[in-house]
């Protein structure tokens, strides 16, 4: 079975990847990603100062999901920039992830990683963790001022990564502003900011920062993440590749991206939860799904939804 997926020109071994975010903030992690099974190494959403992030507890595992307000902890963008090239010896694509505490940071954070040469840059638009710190991906007239700051700056693929969005019109507002933008792919979707999970036995919040509230991640955000993938999908169509993240514990979820639209997959709390093994066990189960359903390969099935 041909598990592997083509993304803005750059093929990429297995359609599986770690979310940035989870497991890849040191050297350590990164390079145990480049010996998993995993299709790409995707670093953490790096600023320009290294930071600690938010006070522990941060993160909290429940059924159906999780919960997070990690607060961008990472090397800063001089230390992955060293460590990319050192990446490459994987083998596999390396996406480095690219964030900002101001809108002046991408282009001073891009400029340098461009140098280093990862496979593709992601832009991250959609940080809901950081206190004080609003989301610019809500923002479109932000969000483009950003991107055409960071253009200029990279020559390898750039793309963006988003929040969730609830409505259509966000959808076409978004999607003829990223046209604009010389944007090479997305990945959709960030986790879904300011959820509040409730331990009732202790009568208290589960994590610390922000008085408990936080993003929300796994099964339970599944709909709004195929939501996502579909909406930009049915927008642009086949020119822009789409990496679908939210929701994928098994491979039948990686499967429904696929129908979607999305040409690969992140997994994020699955992987924090289960470790590298999940990999190959995703694997596994999509090729069972397409097996199954007579499919050769994920691009054999990617976009055919079915509406009634």
């Amino acid at each position: 079975m041909n598990l592997s997926t083509t993304i803005a020109g750059v093929t990429f071994p297995s359609c599986f990847m770690n979310a940035a975010g989870a497991l890849c903030v040191t050297r350590e992690e990164l390079e145990a990603l480049g010996r998993s099974a995993a299709g790409a190494i995707v670093t953490k959403s790096m600023t320009i100062e290294a930071r600690h992030g938010n006070p522990e507890p941060r993160y909290y595992g429940f059924s159906g999901g999780s919960i997070n307000s990690m607060g961008l902890p990472n090397l800063g963008y001089r230390a992955y920039a060293e460590l990319i090239p050192q990446l490459k010896r994987f083998g596999k694509p390396v996406i480095a992830s690219v964030a900002g505490l101001t809108e002046d940071d991408f282009p001073t954070i891009a400029e340098l990683i461009n140098v280093a040469q990862p496979d593709l840059i992601e832009v991250n638009l959609s940080c809901p963790n950081i206190p004080g710190k609003p989301q610019i991906g809500y923002d479109p007239d932000a969000s483009e001022r950003v991107l055409k700051k960071v253009r200029p700056k990279i020559t390898v693929p750039m793309g963006v990564k988003l929040p969730p969005y609830f409505d259509p019109a966000h959808h076409q507002v978004m999607g003829t502003m990223l046209g604009r933008c010389g944007v090479d792919f997305l990945n959709l979707i960030n986790s879904v900011g300011n959820g509040l999970v409730v331990d009732p036995e202790r009568e208290t919040v589960v994590i610390k920062p922000k008085g408990g509230f936080g993003g929300l991640g796994g099964r339970l955000i599944k709909p709004v993440a195929l939501a996502n993938v579909r909406a930009f999908y049915k927008f642009f169509g086949e020119r822009m590749p789409i990496i679908g993240t939210g929701g994928v514990i098994d491979g039948g979820d990686a499967f429904e991206h696929f129908l979607c639209g999305a040409s690969a997959v992140q997994v994020g709390t699955v992987l924090v939860e289960e470790g590298l093994d999940a990999f190959q066990r995703l694997e596994a189960e999509l090729g069972a799904v397409l097996h199954r359903k007579g499919y050769r390969s994920i691009q054999d099935c990617r976009g055919r939804l079915k509406e009634l």
